[in-house]
C-alpha cells in the first residue's frame, strides 16, 4: 500500500467531526422538543416521554416523518418552522457533504497515485525508516534533492506516519519482498540506501534489489557488524557502511584525541560549520593542482574511484573530476554566497 504526505486534516478527522456535529443537532432537537413535550400530539395520546422525543428527532431530521407524533400548539409549529426545519436542512447537508467529501477523498488519491506512479523516476529508495533512515534522508534533503524524490519503504506504522508527516512517499512491506519494491519502482530509481534494524534483512534486501534490477541500480547499504560487509557486497551492494565500527573508532577518538569529535560532529551536522561537500571541476581548475585552488580539497573522484591526494595521479586536476572539498556550512555564510 502507498501512503502519501498527509495534506491537512485526514478523511477519519472530517468524518469525525460531521458525526459529532450531526449528533449535537439530534440532541439539540431532542431537548427543544421534550422541553415543549406539551405542544404534541401522539397517536397513543399518552403524552411524549424523552424517548419519544429521541424519535420524534430522529424520524424529523432525516425527513421520514411517521406522521404518528405532530406538533398541535402554536408553540410548537414555530419551534418546528425556526429551528427544527433548518436543523433538518443542515443534518442533510452534514450527511452529503460527508458522503461527497469521501468520494473526493477517493478520487483525489487515485490522481495522486496514477500520477506518482507516471512521472517517479530518478528517485532513492530508503529501505528502513528508523534512526540510520531519517538522517539519510535528512542528508538528502540537505544536499538539494527534492523531497518528492525520495521514496520511504517500511512495514512499520508509526515509522510509516512519520514518513508522511515529513512529506515524503512512503510504501507499507517488507523491502525484502520483490512486489513490494515494484510499487516502489525498482527498476527506474537512482539508487537504493538500505538501513534496516538487521543484516540479515539488509543481505535479503540487497539480493531482492540486485535481481530485480539486474545490478543497474546502485545498493548502499549498512551494518552493524564488519563480518557482515563482505557478504552485502556479493549480495550487490556497491557501497557498505559498518555503523558499529565507525561508532567504535569514533568512541576510541573521544578518548585519545578528544578535538577530533568535535571536527568530525562538525563535519556531519549541518549548519554548524564545516560540511563535506562534492562538485565538479570547473574549466579553469582543470591542470591545476588541487591543493592551490580556494576551497579545501581532501580527494578527488575520477572514472567512479576516490583518488587521495597523496596519490601522484592527484597532481593535477583532469576534466571530469570531482572534487570533493570542506566548505562553510554556517547559515551566514550560505546568505552571502546568495
Amino acid at each position: 500500500m502507498i501512503h502519501f504526505p498527509a495534506q491537512r486534516r485526514g478523511p477519519l478527522s472530517a468524518l469525525s467531526l460531521r458525526l459529532l456535529a450531526a449528533l449535537g443537532l439530534v440532541f439539540a432537537v431532542v431537548a427543544v422538543v421534550y422541553l415543549d413535550r406539551d405542544g404534541y400530539r401522539d397517536v397513543n395520546e399518552d403524552g411524549l416521554t424523552l424517548l419519544d422525543s429521541f424519535y420524534y428527532a430522529v424520524v424529523s431530521l432525516s425527513t421520514t416523518g411517521y406522521g404518528d407524533i405532530t406538533p398541535a400548539a402554536p408553540s410548537a409549529r414555530l419551534v418546528n418552522v425556526l429551528f427544527v426545519t433548518p436543523a433538518r436542512v443542515l443534518f442533510l447537508i452534514i450527511l452529503v457533504g460527508t458522503t461527497l467529501e469521501v468520494l473526493t477523498e477517493q478520487y483525489r488519491t487515485g490522481r495522486r497515485l496514477s500520477r506518482w506512479r507516471r512521472i517517479v523516476k530518478d528517485h532513492v529508495i530508503i529501505c528502513g525508516y528508523g534512526t540510520k533512515g531519517r538522517s539519510a534522508v535528512s542528508a538528502l534533503l540537505e544536499n538539494g534533492l527534492d523531497r518528492s524524490k525520495i521514496v520511504v519503504v517500511e512495514r512499520s506504522g508509526p515509522a510509516l506516519r512519520q514518513a508522511t508527516s515529513a512529506g515524503l512517499v512512503a510504501i507499507e512491506g517488507s523491502a525484502t519482498r520483490s512486489s513490494v519494491l515494484e510499487e516502489a519502482h525498482i527498476r527506474t530509481a537512482k539508487s537504493v540506501i538500505i538501513a534496516t534494524d538487521s543484516d540479515d534483512a539488509s543481505v535479503l534486501v540487497a539480493l531482492t534489489v540486485r535481481q530485480l534490477t539486474a545490478g543497474q541500480v546502485r545498493i548502499i547499504a549498512a551494518v552493524r557488524e564488519a563480518e557482515n560487509a563482505p557478504l552485502l557486497k556479493q549480495s550487490g551492494a556497491h557501497h557498505v557502511i559498518v555503523s558499529s565500527a565507525t561508532a567504535g573508532r569514533l568512541l576510541g577518538l573521544s578518548t585519545s584525541a578528544p578535538p577530533l569529535i568535535d571536527v568530525v560532529e562538525d563535519l556531519l551536522t549541518p549548519g554548524q560549520g564545516m560540511a563535506l561537500a562534492m562538485r565538479s571541476a570547473e574549466r579553469d581548475e582543470v591542470g591545476r593542482p588541487p591543493r592551490e585552488l580556494e576551497s579545501l580539497v581532501i580527494a578527488l573522484v575520477r572514472r567512479g574511484k576516490v583518488v587521495t591526494l597523496n596519490d601522484r595521479a592527484a597532481a593535477v586536476i583532469e576534466t571530469g573530476d570531482m572534487l570533493v572539498h570542506v566548505r562553510d556550512d554556517r547559515p551566514q555564510a550560505a546568505t552571502s554566497a546568495h
